[in-house]
């Protein structure tokens, strides 16, 4: 990973690709540009990267397309690019994986700001200073130093960014109702401020993920209060 990280910019519109690269070059992130799938997957297989900007309006696959085909093979964090006041593109790309998303035009300061937002989060936690790094529940194993988790078969479940901070929200939480402020304020994700939708979203992805495996439910929602985490947690 370069200082900063390493960004790939999936955009069709050669003045963003330049502006925005010239930009997170001068505040220290290696930059890679493509301007459709065919760059995209170039630039992927030549050698990771931290993060993808990704424009929702591409030529060929759409940017949707691409960040479902990504979600199978790769939690990389994702920000998508939409068109102003589009919710749907915003509440679809959320649903698909995305991390985080930003309306053109935009200003370079933020694109930063959501940069290094989502790239802190990447990093590993190191387990809480209360105990060691897993947390263990109903079978499952989340490993916050390597920021993985593991079903009660002992395979590793691919989660995004937003997915691994709220699912470890919840489990620093559990058996008590979080509501939804809550949830974006302990998982950092207050770029979501303004669409309700979002943390929403996020909890059903989660909960997909969660019962996937043929359990019990694990995230009850509480009307008009928020969510409730069920299992007991042990750490170890």
């Amino acid at each position: 990973m370069s200082p900063e990280g390493h960004i790939l910019i999936v955009d069709d519109d050669a003045e963003i690709r330049r502006l925005a690269g010239k930009f997170l070059r001068e505040h220290g992130h290696k930059v890679t540009t493509a301007q459709d799938a065919r760059e995209m997957r170039e630039a992927m297989k030549a050698g990771p990267v931290d993060l993808i900007i990704l424009d929702i309006m591409l030529p060929g696959a759409s940017g949707l397309d691409l960040c479902r085909d990504i979600r199978r093979t790769s939690s990389v964090p994702i920000i998508m690019l939409t068109a102003r006041g589009s919710d749907v593109d915003r509440i679809v790309g959320l649903e698909l994986g995305a991390d985080d998303y930003l309306s053109k035009p935009f200003n370079p300061r933020e694109l930063l700001a959501r940069i290094h937002a989502v790239l802190r989060r990447m990093r590993p936690s190191g387990g809480a200073a209360t105990g060691g790094s897993l947390l263990n529940f109903a079978g499952w194993t989340l490993d916050t130093r390597r920021r993985e988790l593991t079903n009660p078969a002992a395979v590793v479940v691919d989660l995004s960014t937003g997915e691994y901070d709220l699912l470890l929200t919840f489990l620093e939480h559990p058996q008590r109702v979080l509501t939804r402020d809550q949830l974006m304020d302990a998982a950092k994700n207050r770029t979501a401020t303004g669409f309700d939708r979002a943390i929403d979203i996020q909890v059903s992805r989660l909960r997909k993920k969660l019962e996937s495996h043929g359990g019990p439910e694990m995230v009850k929602t509480v009307r008009g209060a928020g969510y409730f985490f069920v299992p007991e947690v042990e750490r170890s």
